[in-house]
């Protein structure tokens, strides 16, 4: 049961990322609406709202609104209640934006919990968790290792089976699959970065906070300034770290800079 709690979630966040695009998000709801946000290419909240299904016409013309104001590339519409209803209001619009149903599964979870507050404290908990669906569309493995992994529901039995083997097992999952993709370091979360190799919890929110106080980083080599970045912590998270605007194309890639000589030789 373990192992293919493990493998199902290797798979899930394994998913392929629709990547950095300007996404609308419908988390549906009959009684309460659908709350519907407004995400930027980078993931961030610029504009939320509740359209009603059962105003279609306001409805609709919500959607085209924000569509066309914050130039939308994609629609994103949680696969919980009302989910088909949302989708065909959406279609009735007749906008030239591809909509993905996403799995909403463990995003109330997510609202809820101490990562969501931190990242939106004045946002309502409904907020939160339309947020987490449109940015699975763009990244899954970011946004779902937010959330634990027992709360995404794709294992069995998974309260009769060790608590402790569990755990570790679906820990270990998370760490080897963010290290097997790598992680972009100007755009991760601190709490995507603190599975990387080397890197703890201190460090990951060194590395945020330099970011947003001297901008992106232009090269790996940037991250030496970070605080507390020693020599063998370098040295044991680089490899993992991507950047993908760099002038050196090997800072995008899982080549280690110890051997980036090697590499410009071979070229």
């Amino acid at each position: 049961a373990i192992m293919v709690f493990a493998t199902n979630l290797r798979q899930l966040l394994l998913d392929s990322p629709l990547g950095q695009k300007r996404v609308l998000s419908i988390d549906p709801g009959f009684r309460t609406g659908c709350k519907t946000v407004v995400l930027s290419a980078q993931g961030d909240l610029l504009y939320h709202t509740v359209i009603f299904l059962h105003q279609p016409a306001e409805a609709v013309r919500i959607i085209k609104e924000l569509v066309t104001k914050f130039a939308i590339e994609a629609i994103a519409i949680g696969n919980g209640t009302a989910s088909r209803e949302s989708e065909e209001l959406v279609r009735s619009a007749a906008i030239d934006v591809p909509i993905y149903v996403v799995s909403e599964a463990g995003a109330s979870v997510y609202s809820a919990s101490k990562i969501a507050r931190d990242e939106f404290p004045d946002e309502d908990i409904t907020v939160r968790g339309a947020v987490s669906i449109g940015r699975r569309l763009m990244d899954p493995l970011a946004e779902l290792v937010k959330i634990d992994p027992k709360s995404i529901g794709v294992g069995q039995y998974q309260h009769d089976v060790d608590q402790t083997m569990l755990r570790d097992s679906l820990n270990q999952t998370v760490e080897s699959v963010v290290n097997y993709v790598g992680v972009d370091v100007n755009t991760a979360s601190s709490h995507l970065l603190t599975y990387i190799s080397g890197l703890g919890p201190t460090l990951a929110a060194n590395i945020v906070r330099y970011r947003s106080e001297n901008g992106p980083f232009s090269s790996r080599r940037d991250l030496m300034r970070v605080p507390k970045m020693g020599a063998k912590t370098f040295e044991q998270a680089a490899g993992f770290l991507r950047v993908t605007n760099s002038n050196n194309p090997l800072d995008n890639s899982a080549v280690h800079p110890e051997v980036y000589p090697i590499v410009e030789q071979m070229a």
